[in-house]
């Protein structure tokens, strides 16, 4: 799949594109209209590559740094530059955060995670409650 996407982005050199077609693989079903790819792949080859590595490295800034042979500091900034560039994960920083009113049923995001590992919770109530402000 990524060799598709990193093909497609040669060809395009970064220009804006858009997807007028899809086809169900195995059922032969097409799909016109207007699409805009997802938002990795309008990413850069290199940044593309560069947020597959980060997987991989399972978020590893030291292993990021030994596999590009890069300082902390450049890891930090381009994942800082490409998180901007996505906008379905918008974290606040610590200075952004306000304080807010203590909740008597507010869960400490660590733990909602640790819910979500042992299938208490699913990845949507976790975000409905993150969106009313459920966690400390």
């Amino acid at each position: 799949m990524i060799q598709g996407w990193k093909e497609l982005t040669k060809l395009t050199a970064g220009a804006a594109l858009q997807v007028e077609r899809v086809r169900l693989t195995g059922t032969g079903v097409c799909i016109e209209g207007q699409f805009e790819p997802p938002p990795l792949a309008q990413l850069t080859e290199e940044d593309q590559i560069f947020v597959v590595a980060f997987v991989k490295c399972h978020g590893s800034i030291k292993q990021m740094e030994k596999f590009f042979g890069v300082s902390y500091p450049t890891i930090k900034n381009r994942l800082n530059r490409i998180g901007e560039l996505l906008p379905f994960a918008e974290i606040e920083t610590e200075a952004e955060v306000e304080e807010p009113s203590p909740a008597a049923d507010a869960v400490a995001p660590g733990d909602l995670l640790s819910r979500l590992e042992r299938g208490e919770m699913s990845v949507q109530q976790i975000l409905d409650r993150m969106k009313k402000g459920d966690t400390k």
